[in-house]
């Protein structure tokens, strides 16, 4: 049953927020508004990493692409940031049909004026994948898309057996923090908290690798584990994490919906 979120739905809940610094603001401030405190650890940094001579090559065909793919917010930050710098003309973006994962990427693409026209329910490279080819097939459809350096193997892949030509331009990398002697974690290790938030597989990943740094005292309150789609919620269950709550779709407030429940069952 649905629960309607209020000033106070998470009035003395410590909520622990893993996204990178510059990203935690908008769901810190939502937490915030709805009473809880918020821990954040930082397990990941993103910053921009583009190949130059990649990127030249990409650019030299930018007019022959059927489809431009997007799986990540930063991947379309970092993009059109290296695309503007070429271009002075929106234009030369040319007849490319954009295709994202996850609705926070579609709303970074309309931001920039562009149509969203293949944004799978669930949000997923691999759902993508499969909407790109149920709609028309892929074969020998030219394909651009936008990734980090962790690579969604699984979409290109998918693609390639579709017999579509891939190229994949990376523009960012996702780099682990040191939390060690971080004063929050050191807070986290102390007293614990009500639940973490993960919001992508690298965070989980970071979380796993770092657990010496991050292991709970005896007395430290035990969190709720929670993921906000499909491919974190395969990278908690592949590291044997435990999974007590995931958003029904991949964004801040179905996140906040099912903590919400969570919560109210614990």
């Amino acid at each position: 049953m649905k629960q309607t979120p209020s000033k106070q739905t998470f009035a003395g809940r410590r909520i622990v927020v893993t996204r990178p610094r510059e990203q935690a603001t908008e769901w810190r401030a939502r937490l915030e508004a709805l009473g809880g405190e918020v821990i954040e650890l930082p397990l990941i940094q993103v910053s921009k990493e583009v190949n130059l001579d990649t990127l030249a090559e990409v650019f030299q065909e930018i007019g022959t692409y059927e489809w431009i793919v997007f799986t990540s917010v930063n991947g379309v930050k970092y993009f059109f940031e290296e695309f503007h710098r070429i271009y002075d003309d929106i234009r030369s973006f040319g007849l490319m049909r954009v295709a994202v994962v996850g609705e926070a990427t579609a709303a970074a693409v309309r931001e920039k004026y562009l149509r969203v026209e293949i944004q799978p329910k669930k949000a997923s490279g691999e759902e993508l994948a499969k909407a790109l080819i149920e709609r028309e097939g892929m074969d020998s459809a030219k394909v651009l898309v936008i990734t980090g350096n962790k690579n969604r193997e699984a979409l290109v892949e998918k693609l390639e057996e579709a017999r579509a030509i891939v190229d994949t331009l990376p523009v960012y990398k996702t780099e682990e923090t040191d939390l060690a002697k971080d004063p929050v974690a050191g807070d986290f290790r102390a007293k614990g908290a009500d639940a973490i938030l993960f919001a992508s597989p690298s965070a989980v990943q970071s979380f796993f690798d770092q657990a010496p740094a991050l292991k709970l005292a005896a007395k430290a309150k035990r969190p709720l584990t929670g993921s906000i789609g499909p491919s974190t919620t395969a990278a908690m269950k592949q590291l044997g994490l435990p999974i007590d709550f995931e958003a029904t779709e991949a964004n801040v407030d179905s996140l906040l919906e099912a903590l919400n429940q969570a919560l109210a069952k614990r």
